[in-house]
Protein backbone atom coordinates (compact mmCIF):
# COMPACT_ATOMS: atom_id res chain seq x y z
CA UNK A 1 0.00 0.00 0.00
CA UNK A 2 1.14 3.32 -0.60
CA UNK A 3 2.28 5.70 1.89
CA UNK A 4 0.69 9.07 -0.60
CA UNK A 5 -2.37 9.51 -1.96
CA UNK A 6 -2.79 11.93 -4.79
CA UNK A 7 -5.05 14.86 -4.30
CA UNK A 8 -6.46 16.36 -7.62
CA UNK A 9 -5.54 19.91 -8.43
CA UNK A 10 -8.33 22.61 -8.06
CA UNK A 11 -7.44 24.21 -11.04
CA UNK A 12 -7.35 20.74 -12.52
CA UNK A 13 -11.08 19.82 -11.24
CA UNK A 14 -12.33 23.10 -12.64
CA UNK A 15 -11.20 22.60 -16.01
CA UNK A 16 -12.97 19.24 -15.65
CA UNK A 17 -9.61 17.14 -16.50
CA UNK A 18 -8.54 14.39 -14.69
CA UNK A 19 -4.66 14.43 -12.99
CA UNK A 20 -2.40 11.64 -14.40
CA UNK A 21 -1.95 9.02 -10.85
CA UNK A 22 -0.67 6.50 -12.71
CA UNK A 23 2.89 6.08 -13.95
CA UNK A 24 5.00 3.89 -16.37
CA UNK A 25 9.16 3.34 -15.93
CA UNK A 26 10.13 1.54 -19.14
CA UNK A 27 13.12 -0.94 -17.77
CA UNK A 28 13.60 -3.30 -20.22
CA UNK A 29 17.17 -2.42 -21.87
CA UNK A 30 20.12 -4.24 -22.09
CA UNK A 31 22.19 -1.43 -20.46
CA UNK A 32 24.98 -2.71 -22.51
CA UNK A 33 27.48 0.56 -21.78
CA UNK A 34 27.63 -1.78 -17.65
CA UNK A 35 28.29 -4.67 -19.12
CA UNK A 36 29.38 -6.95 -17.60
CA UNK A 37 27.68 -6.12 -13.89
CA UNK A 38 24.42 -6.22 -15.97
CA UNK A 39 24.50 -9.31 -17.22
CA UNK A 40 23.04 -10.53 -14.09
CA UNK A 41 22.38 -7.75 -12.08
CA UNK A 42 19.75 -5.04 -13.79
CA UNK A 43 20.93 -1.38 -14.22
CA UNK A 44 17.91 -0.25 -12.67
CA UNK A 45 19.13 -1.88 -9.32
CA UNK A 46 23.19 -0.87 -9.47
CA UNK A 47 23.22 0.96 -6.01
CA UNK A 48 23.81 4.51 -5.21
CA UNK A 49 24.96 3.93 -1.47
CA UNK A 50 22.48 1.21 -0.31
CA UNK A 51 19.24 1.95 -2.52
CA UNK A 52 18.79 1.06 -6.14
CA UNK A 53 18.42 3.68 -8.85
CA UNK A 54 14.86 2.64 -9.16
CA UNK A 55 13.44 2.70 -5.55
CA UNK A 56 15.28 6.70 -5.94
CA UNK A 57 12.36 7.18 -9.22
CA UNK A 58 9.74 5.22 -7.29
CA UNK A 59 10.02 7.49 -4.29
CA UNK A 60 9.92 10.34 -6.78
CA UNK A 61 6.44 9.47 -8.58
CA UNK A 62 5.04 8.41 -4.56
CA UNK A 63 6.25 12.24 -3.40
CA UNK A 64 4.37 13.56 -6.15
CA UNK A 65 1.07 11.91 -5.25
CA UNK A 66 1.29 8.77 -7.14
CA UNK A 67 0.95 5.21 -5.56
CA UNK A 68 0.60 2.91 -8.77
CA UNK A 69 3.47 2.39 -10.88
CA UNK A 70 3.98 -0.24 -13.95
CA UNK A 71 7.21 -1.18 -14.78
CA UNK A 72 8.08 -1.91 -18.14
CA UNK A 73 10.75 -5.14 -17.91
CA UNK A 74 12.38 -7.58 -19.90
CA UNK A 75 14.02 -10.96 -19.56
CA UNK A 76 15.95 -11.38 -16.63
CA UNK A 77 14.80 -8.51 -14.53
CA UNK A 78 12.59 -10.04 -12.55
CA UNK A 79 14.45 -9.16 -9.08
CA UNK A 80 13.31 -5.17 -10.03
CA UNK A 81 9.76 -6.66 -8.77
CA UNK A 82 11.19 -8.64 -5.86
CA UNK A 83 13.07 -5.52 -4.66
CA UNK A 84 9.69 -3.78 -4.12
CA UNK A 85 8.25 -7.58 -2.30
CA UNK A 86 8.18 -8.17 1.32
CA UNK A 87 11.11 -10.53 2.81
CA UNK A 88 9.78 -11.87 5.59
CA UNK A 89 12.73 -14.32 7.08
CA UNK A 90 14.87 -11.29 6.73
CA UNK A 91 12.60 -8.95 8.37
CA UNK A 92 12.15 -11.77 11.14
CA UNK A 93 16.23 -12.03 11.65
CA UNK A 94 16.02 -8.32 11.91
CA UNK A 95 13.31 -7.93 14.33
CA UNK A 96 15.35 -10.21 16.79
CA UNK A 97 18.34 -8.46 16.43
CA UNK A 98 16.38 -5.36 17.75
CA UNK A 99 17.74 -3.61 14.29
CA UNK A 100 14.60 -1.15 13.64
CA UNK A 101 16.40 1.46 11.51
CA UNK A 102 17.79 -1.62 9.08
CA UNK A 103 14.45 -3.08 9.08
CA UNK A 104 12.06 0.31 8.49
CA UNK A 105 14.61 0.37 5.05
CA UNK A 106 14.33 -3.31 4.23
CA UNK A 107 10.22 -2.45 4.57
CA UNK A 108 10.32 0.33 2.79
CA UNK A 109 10.21 -0.32 -1.04
CA UNK A 110 6.91 -2.45 -0.28
CA UNK A 111 5.48 0.40 1.38
CA UNK A 112 5.95 3.26 -1.14
CA UNK A 113 3.36 1.68 -4.18
CA UNK A 114 1.52 -0.69 -6.27
CA UNK A 115 3.75 -2.52 -8.08
CA UNK A 116 2.58 -3.56 -11.24
CA UNK A 117 4.56 -5.27 -14.59
CA UNK A 118 4.57 -5.74 -17.93
CA UNK A 119 7.11 -7.86 -20.53
CA UNK A 120 7.84 -6.00 -23.31
CA UNK A 121 9.31 -9.04 -25.47
CA UNK A 122 11.78 -6.90 -27.68
CA UNK A 123 13.15 -3.68 -27.14
CA UNK A 124 12.00 -1.44 -29.88
CA UNK A 125 12.32 1.72 -28.97
CA UNK A 126 10.93 3.92 -25.93
CA UNK A 127 7.77 4.34 -27.94
CA UNK A 128 7.16 0.99 -28.24
CA UNK A 129 7.89 -0.10 -24.83
CA UNK A 130 5.56 2.83 -23.58
CA UNK A 131 2.82 1.13 -25.93
CA UNK A 132 2.67 -1.68 -23.62
CA UNK A 133 1.08 0.38 -20.84
CA UNK A 134 -2.36 1.24 -22.55
CA UNK A 135 -4.14 -1.40 -21.10
CA UNK A 136 -2.95 -0.63 -17.54
CA UNK A 137 -3.64 2.98 -17.96
CA UNK A 138 -6.42 3.06 -19.60
CA UNK A 139 -7.93 6.54 -20.98
CA UNK A 140 -6.56 8.41 -18.00
CA UNK A 141 -3.10 10.77 -18.58
CA UNK A 142 0.14 9.27 -17.47
CA UNK A 143 3.32 10.03 -15.84
CA UNK A 144 6.36 8.62 -17.68
CA UNK A 145 9.50 8.31 -15.55
CA UNK A 146 12.80 6.77 -17.61
CA UNK A 147 14.64 4.13 -15.20
CA UNK A 148 18.27 6.58 -15.45
CA UNK A 149 17.34 9.68 -14.25
CA UNK A 150 15.96 11.11 -11.08
CA UNK A 151 15.93 14.34 -9.39
CA UNK A 152 16.56 15.66 -5.90
CA UNK A 153 13.73 14.97 -3.50
CA UNK A 154 13.62 18.19 -2.24
CA UNK A 155 13.54 20.18 -5.70
CA UNK A 156 10.79 18.23 -6.83
CA UNK A 157 9.57 18.78 -10.53
CA UNK A 158 6.54 16.05 -10.92
CA UNK A 159 4.43 17.75 -9.26
CA UNK A 160 4.21 20.72 -11.44
CA UNK A 161 4.20 18.44 -14.80
CA UNK A 162 0.88 16.78 -13.60
CA UNK A 163 -0.33 20.36 -12.86
CA UNK A 164 0.57 21.55 -15.98
CA UNK A 165 -1.15 18.25 -18.08
CA UNK A 166 -4.05 18.49 -15.87
CA UNK A 167 -5.06 22.05 -16.63
CA UNK A 168 -3.73 21.83 -20.90
CA UNK A 169 -4.86 18.27 -21.28
CA UNK A 170 -1.88 17.71 -23.69
CA UNK A 171 1.75 16.31 -23.76
CA UNK A 172 3.63 17.94 -20.88
CA UNK A 173 8.04 17.50 -20.87
CA UNK A 174 10.76 18.45 -18.79
CA UNK A 175 13.87 20.26 -19.77
CA UNK A 176 17.18 21.42 -18.23
CA UNK A 177 20.08 23.48 -19.75
CA UNK A 178 22.87 22.43 -21.61
CA UNK A 179 26.11 24.11 -22.45
CA UNK A 180 25.36 25.07 -25.88
CA UNK A 181 28.40 22.80 -26.94
CA UNK A 182 26.75 19.81 -25.32
CA UNK A 183 23.36 19.88 -27.46
CA UNK A 184 24.60 17.34 -29.68
CA UNK A 185 24.87 14.75 -26.72
CA UNK A 186 20.61 15.65 -26.62
CA UNK A 187 17.56 16.05 -27.33
CA UNK A 188 16.90 19.49 -28.01
CA UNK A 189 13.78 21.55 -27.66
CA UNK A 190 12.61 24.76 -29.86
CA UNK A 191 10.42 26.73 -27.51
CA UNK A 192 8.10 29.78 -27.51
CA UNK A 193 6.96 31.80 -24.39
CA UNK A 194 3.83 29.86 -22.66
CA UNK A 195 0.16 31.41 -22.33
CA UNK A 196 -0.31 34.17 -19.51
CA UNK A 197 -2.44 31.43 -17.38
CA UNK A 198 0.17 28.80 -17.11
CA UNK A 199 2.85 31.13 -15.72
CA UNK A 200 1.98 30.36 -12.39
CA UNK A 201 2.49 26.35 -12.18
CA UNK A 202 6.40 27.46 -13.01
CA UNK A 203 8.93 28.08 -15.59
CA UNK A 204 6.53 27.12 -18.69
CA UNK A 205 7.60 26.76 -22.06
CA UNK A 206 5.69 25.68 -25.17
CA UNK A 207 7.26 23.59 -27.15
CA UNK A 208 6.93 24.33 -31.16
CA UNK A 209 9.43 21.24 -31.78
CA UNK A 210 12.64 18.85 -31.01
CA UNK A 211 15.61 18.38 -32.72
CA UNK A 212 17.49 15.20 -31.98
CA UNK A 213 21.32 15.65 -30.92
CA UNK A 214 21.69 18.85 -33.16
CA UNK A 215 25.47 20.23 -33.94
CA UNK A 216 25.52 23.50 -31.59
CA UNK A 217 25.34 25.93 -34.42
CA UNK A 218 22.37 23.88 -35.52
CA UNK A 219 20.35 23.84 -32.21
CA UNK A 220 16.84 25.50 -31.64
CA UNK A 221 17.92 26.59 -27.95
CA UNK A 222 20.34 24.54 -25.11
CA UNK A 223 17.14 23.41 -23.31
CA UNK A 224 17.25 19.53 -23.14
CA UNK A 225 15.08 16.94 -22.73
CA UNK A 226 14.88 15.33 -19.45
CA UNK A 227 13.33 11.70 -18.73
CA UNK A 228 9.91 12.84 -17.69
CA UNK A 229 6.84 13.21 -19.24
CA UNK A 230 3.43 13.47 -18.63
CA UNK A 231 0.98 12.26 -21.55
CA UNK A 232 -2.24 11.89 -22.16
CA UNK A 233 -4.23 8.20 -23.51
CA UNK A 234 -4.06 9.45 -26.97
CA UNK A 235 -0.61 9.07 -27.13
CA UNK A 236 -1.23 5.18 -27.06
CA UNK A 237 -3.28 5.88 -30.53
CA UNK A 238 -0.32 8.07 -31.76
CA UNK A 239 2.71 5.01 -31.05
CA UNK A 240 -0.01 2.81 -33.46
CA UNK A 241 0.58 5.37 -36.04
CA UNK A 242 3.92 6.09 -35.97
CA UNK A 243 6.73 4.35 -37.87
CA UNK A 244 9.22 3.04 -37.08
CA UNK A 245 12.34 5.89 -37.52
CA UNK A 246 15.91 6.06 -35.78
CA UNK A 247 17.82 3.11 -35.20
CA UNK A 248 14.50 1.20 -37.08
CA UNK A 249 12.83 1.76 -33.48
CA UNK A 250 9.40 3.50 -32.95
CA UNK A 251 9.98 6.38 -30.66
CA UNK A 252 8.35 8.40 -28.34
CA UNK A 253 9.12 12.29 -29.91
CA UNK A 254 7.82 11.22 -33.59
CA UNK A 255 4.53 10.18 -31.82
CA UNK A 256 4.34 12.96 -29.44
CA UNK A 257 5.35 15.25 -32.27
CA UNK A 258 2.41 13.55 -34.43
CA UNK A 259 -0.08 14.81 -31.64
CA UNK A 260 1.78 17.80 -32.12
CA UNK A 261 1.10 18.38 -35.25
CA UNK A 262 -2.58 17.16 -34.89
CA UNK A 263 -3.21 20.21 -32.37
CA UNK A 264 -2.22 18.52 -29.24
CA UNK A 265 -0.74 21.42 -27.00
CA UNK A 266 3.10 20.40 -25.66
CA UNK A 267 4.17 22.51 -22.91
CA UNK A 268 7.70 21.99 -20.83
CA UNK A 269 8.58 22.36 -17.45
CA UNK A 270 12.18 24.09 -17.46
CA UNK A 271 13.89 22.54 -14.70
CA UNK A 272 16.96 24.20 -12.43
CA UNK A 273 17.22 21.79 -9.99
CA UNK A 274 19.31 19.10 -9.05
CA UNK A 275 18.96 15.89 -11.80
CA UNK A 276 21.00 12.97 -11.70
CA UNK A 277 22.31 10.53 -14.54
CA UNK A 278 22.85 7.29 -13.95
CA UNK A 279 22.60 6.17 -17.96
CA UNK A 280 26.10 5.75 -18.24
CA UNK A 281 29.30 4.90 -16.23
CA UNK A 282 30.82 8.48 -15.44
CA UNK A 283 27.34 10.19 -14.66
CA UNK A 284 26.54 6.64 -12.28
CA UNK A 285 30.08 7.48 -10.73
CA UNK A 286 29.03 11.19 -9.88
CA UNK A 287 25.57 10.49 -8.17
CA UNK A 288 27.20 7.86 -6.11
CA UNK A 289 29.90 10.77 -4.96
CA UNK A 290 27.33 13.43 -5.20
CA UNK A 291 24.70 11.56 -2.99
CA UNK A 292 27.31 10.09 -0.89
CA UNK A 293 28.80 13.33 0.23
CA UNK A 294 25.47 14.68 0.96
CA UNK A 295 24.06 12.38 3.78
CA UNK A 296 24.27 13.19 7.21
CA UNK A 297 25.69 9.54 7.82
CA UNK A 298 28.10 9.16 5.70
CA UNK A 299 28.83 12.94 4.29
CA UNK A 300 31.70 14.30 6.86
CA UNK A 301 33.64 11.27 6.91
CA UNK A 302 33.03 10.74 3.37
CA UNK A 303 33.81 14.40 1.61
CA UNK A 304 37.37 14.20 3.71
CA UNK A 305 38.64 11.09 2.56
CA UNK A 306 37.65 12.16 -0.96
CA UNK A 307 39.36 15.44 -0.51
CA UNK A 308 42.27 13.46 0.33
CA UNK A 309 42.08 10.90 -1.92
CA UNK A 310 41.53 13.65 -4.79
CA UNK A 311 44.58 15.71 -3.27
CA UNK A 312 47.09 13.32 -3.06
CA UNK A 313 49.56 11.85 -5.68
CA UNK A 314 48.33 9.84 -8.16
CA UNK A 315 51.38 7.72 -7.49
CA UNK A 316 51.86 7.57 -3.96
CA UNK A 317 49.58 5.63 -1.60
CA UNK A 318 45.47 4.28 -1.67
CA UNK A 319 44.40 7.62 0.21
CA UNK A 320 43.28 5.46 3.04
Amino acid sequence: MSEHSASPSTTAAATGRARAVKAVIPAAGLATRFLPATKAVPKELLPVVDRPVLQYIVEEATQAGINDVLLITGRGKTSMVDHFDRRPDLEARLEEKGDEKTLAAVRRPSELAEIYTCRQPEQLGLGHAVGYAESHVGEQPFAVLLGDEFVKLDQPLLPAMLELQARTGGVVLAFFEVDPAETKRYGIASVEPAEGELTDIGEVVKVTGMVEKPKPEDAPSNLAVLGRYVLPAKIFDAIRRTEPGSGGEIQLTDAMELLRAEGTPVHAIVYRGTRYDTGMPLGYLQTVVQIAAEREDLGTEFRKWLADFVNSDASGGSGT
